[in-house]
Parts: structure tokens; C-alpha cells; sequence
């Protein structure tokens, strides 16, 4: 199974190699693919060093997979161009989510429809993912009307820049910006671009994926997008309103027998979800569940994962061991 990582040096792509790693993913070939920037430097995979490549020569490599986490328009150009010779791309950009001729997959939910055909493969946003992760247990049994997310989001969301940013305010360090205001002891209701409706860029992602995964438009989700100090990991909180009543019990029983979901809910102990507990793990934890006491048929629930694993990177190998399980490239 020959093997690309594009945008390997990056904060995602690193994460994406320490996956690979830790899942045995069956690489005969590794090809680690950058900007010309870095091209020509080296990397250690496993004990082994490479030299990074750029572009255009790894597409003439013609990889099996190429797993893509190099931005929006690198995904635009170059996806394609590795789909023509073959490759099947698993993209982590927003670039093909929404394209009505692309799967959007959380491998729990929809792997399924993934086809021989499909060349380039979307990986949700990382708030969608995680969300969508605890939520489609519950849409399957009491089908979900409304929800309402609001999220309390990682700097390593923005990026390497904005982690410096972060630990430069805690040295008390003056440098360069990620954000247009300071983020430490500070919140930003501001996650990506502002768009005419108001909202921004990452509040339509969590509006529209969902539908999408769940191929389902009967429901409607609306969201408040917040950057907060912490390092690593999505934080939500989630109202949802079902069309039919529910349980807790039967809710807790449900998200426990979901693979790839853990359940901290004791406010006896004090035990609900944190990011610091879901901190280089793959799992999505919820907890802080209890009926809305304001109207039927409604939750709350707390919902935390970490950003960069099942949030991006993990999700990303999970589609391409599926790829490889079926027999599909």
C-alpha cells in the first residue's frame, strides 16, 4: 500500500503519521508531501527518515492513498489531479464536503457508502465530527427536529500560529498574531471568516455537514462558534429537540454502546467531559446529560473531543483503513 501525507510537516499531517503509526496501518511505501518550502527536508516515520517531495512528483508516484491536510485550495488543485492517475484522496479541507458529488464520512456512521468510485473522500469539520458522533445513536431512535451547538473550541484548531500566540501571552512575550484580539483569559465569538448572514464559515459547517452525513434534511442544527483558551480540544454543548420522548437511562445505554464514544456523566463524582482528559485520544466523551426542563422531547448534553485526533487525523486513517478493509482501492 503505497502511502502519500500531504502537508505531512504540518500540525495535522504530524498527528496524521503518529496514527498511522500507532493503528499499523499497512504501508509498504510512504511518500511525506509538502509545500516547495520544504521540499528537500527530512522527517523520521517509525525509525525510518524521508526526504519530503512536493506535488507534482508524488502524484507521478501515483500513491494508493493520499491522505490531504494542506488546505482548501491545495485540496482544490491537487486532489483531482491525484484522483486522475488512480489515487483515492482522503481530504481534511473544507474544499469537497459539500460537493454534491463527494462523500462526507464519519466512518461509524456512513463508511458504508463509500464506492470503488469515489476518488476523493471528505472528512467533516472537527466540531462535526464529534457532534455528529454522539448525536446519530440517538437520530436513529428518537429522530432529531432541532439543535442548537454551542462550541468552546482549541486554539490548535486556528493552527501552529495561534498556539504561539496562546503560549506567547501566557509568557507575557509579545509576537505575532493568529487573532485579532488576545486569546488568552479571553473567549472569541469567532471561529473563521464572518459571512452575509452573520454567522461564520465554521457555524455553516456545523449547520449543513450534518445533513449531509446523516443524508437527512428534516432537521435543522444552529450554531455559535467559540475560540477559548485551551491548547487541545473541542468543547459543545448541545440542545437537541427529538420528535419522540426519551429515557436518560435509554440515552446513556445508547451512547455507551456506541463504538467510539465514552460516557462520563456523574455529577455525584463530579465527572463530565474535559478537554484534558480527551487529550491525545481518539474517543468522543459526553456527558452533562439532562432533560431540557423548558420544552418536550429536548437534551442537554456536553460533548469533548480531541480536535486534532478524532477531530481530524483519526477520522482521516479510519476512512483509509476502510478503503483498504474493502477492497476499495
Amino acid at each position: 500500500m503505497k502511502v502519500a501525507v500531504v502537508g505531512a510537516t504540518g500540525m495535522v499531517g504530524e498527528v496524521m503519521l503518529k496514527v498511522l503509526a500507532e493503528r499499523n496501518f499497512p504501508i509498504t511505501e510512504l511518500l511525506l508531501v509538502a509545500s516547495e518550502r520544504s521540499v528537500g527536508k527530512k522527517m523520521t516515520f517509525q525509525g525510518n527518515e524521508y526526504t519530503i517531495i512536493g506535488l507534482a512528483t508524488a502524484v507521478e508516484a501515483k500513491p494508493d492513498i493520499a491522505i490531504f491536510s494542506a488546505g482548501g485550495d491545495t485540496s482544490l488543485e491537487w486532489a483531482p489531479k491525484f484522483a486522475e492517475v488512480g489515487t483515492t484522496v482522503v481530504d481534511n479541507s473544507s474544499a469537497w464536503r459539500m460537493d454534491p458529488d463527494k462523500k462526507l464520512v464519519v466512518p461509524e456512521i456512513n463508511a458504508k457508502e463509500i464506492t470503488v468510485e469515489d476518488k476523493i473522500i471528505a472528512n467533516p469539520n472537527c466540531s462535526t465530527i464529534q457532534m455528529v458522533l454522539a448525536l446519530s445513536p440517538l437520530h436513529a431512535k428518537y429522530k432529531m427536529k432541532r439543535v442548537v451547538v454551542s462550541t468552546y473550541q482549541s486554539v490548535s484548531g486556528t493552527g501552529v500560529k495561534a498556539v504561539q500566540q496562546l503560549e506567547n501571552e501566557i509568557a507575557g512575550v509579545e509576537g505575532e498574531m493568529a487573532y485579532p484580539y488576545p486569546i488568552g483569559k479571553n473567549a472569541l465569538p469567532h471561529c473563521d471568516v464572518f459571512l452575509e448572514n452573520g454567522y461564520t464559515k465554521e457555524e455553516m459547517k456545523l449547520a449543513r455537514e450534518p445533513q449531509k452525513i446523516f443524508n437527512d434534511r428534516t432537521f435543522s442544527v444552529s450554531a455559535t462558534a467559540v475560540r477559548i483558551p485551551t491548547a487541545g480540544g473541542h468543547s459543545e454543548s448541545v440542545n437537541v429537540e427529538f420528535e419522540n420522548d426519551f429515557e436518560l437511562s435509554e440515552v446513556r445505554s445508547l451512547l455507551s454502546n456506541t463504538p467510539g464514544v465514552i460516557v462520563q456523566d456523574n455529577p455525584d463524582t463530579n465527572t463530565y467531559p474535559m478537554p484534558i482528559y480527551a487529550h491525545d485520544k481518539d474517543e468522543v466523551f459526553v456527558g452533562r446529560l439532562r432533560r431540557d426542563e423548558t420544552q418536550p422531547n429536548t437534551l442537554n448534553m456536553w460533548i469533548v473531543a480531541d480536535n486534532l485526533r478524532k477531530g481530524a487525523a483519526t477520522n482521516a486513517v479510519q476512512i483509509a483503513e476502510y478503503l483498504v478493509e474493502n477492497k476499495l482501492v
